[in-house]
């Protein structure tokens, strides 16, 4: 009988490293593939708050209420208060909202819904007080929503074909000289300009334009 012939001893070892640079390349890929949608979910889902947030920020303006002795809108360079109506049932009352740029986090606030003077009065004083901490994970609570971190942003005011910068509005944009709300004080559009942190998942500036919805332009 023939003996049978078998693998060489280094036969075995080049078929042994040649499997094993074949799963060391396949192991790469993989965690190539895996990274690359890790980083594109990681943006998709920052894109996503994002827009989520902006939303938001037109839905406030858009509700925002006019009402008898109380502002309806104020900015003094630090927090935007906000008097709107309630987010679920117009029934249930009015509320505060306000949104700050707090920990370098664009971040919102609301009030429970309000039904008398005093109590908003108070949510308007509690907004301004919230937005020296705003942004603090540590001391997060229900009524903050932190939106997406922000290097700085600014707020221009659009009155008489013109945008200005809403600080130095020559208009009071939450009181006539009888310290009442009016609808002739508040802008005609509102332009928010967000200067994006620097991160890998999204950067860069975000310029959004809101036109009040009961804004009529006059014909000359």
């Amino acid at each position: 009988m023939k003996a049978s012939k078998g693998f060489t001893l280094i036969e075995v070892l080049m078929a042994s490293a040649i499997l094993a640079l074949m799963a060391l390349i396949s192991w790469r890929g993989l965690d190539g593939m895996f990274k690359t949608q890790t980083a594109l979910q990681t943006r998709s889902d920052a894109t996503q708050n994002l827009q989520m947030g902006m939303a938001q920020w037109r839905t406030d303006l858009d509700n925002m209420l006019v009402l008898q002795g109380t502002p309806a809108l104020e900015w003094d360079g630090r927090v935007m208060r906000i008097t709107r109506q309630h987010s679920q049932d117009p029934k249930a009352g009015v509320q505060v909202v306000a949104w700050t740029l707090g920990n370098g986090q664009w971040t919102r606030w609301q009030s429970e819904p309000l039904m008398q003077n005093d109590a908003w009065t108070q949510a308007w004083t509690q907004a301004q007080i919230w937005a020296e901490s705003a942004g603090n994970l540590k001391a997060n609570t229900a009524q903050e929503v932190v939106i997406h971190p922000v290097q700085t942003w600014q707020i221009y005011f659009h009155r008489d074909g013109a945008w200005t910068n809403a600080l130095s509005s020559d208009v009071n944009t939450n009181s006539n000289t009888n310290g009442k709300s009016s609808l002739q004080n508040l802008p005609e559009g509102l332009r928010l300009v967000l200067e994006l942190a620097d991160r890998p998942e999204i950067q860069g500036k975000v310029t959004m334009d809101w036109v009040r919805p009961t804004f009529t332009a006059v014909k000359q």
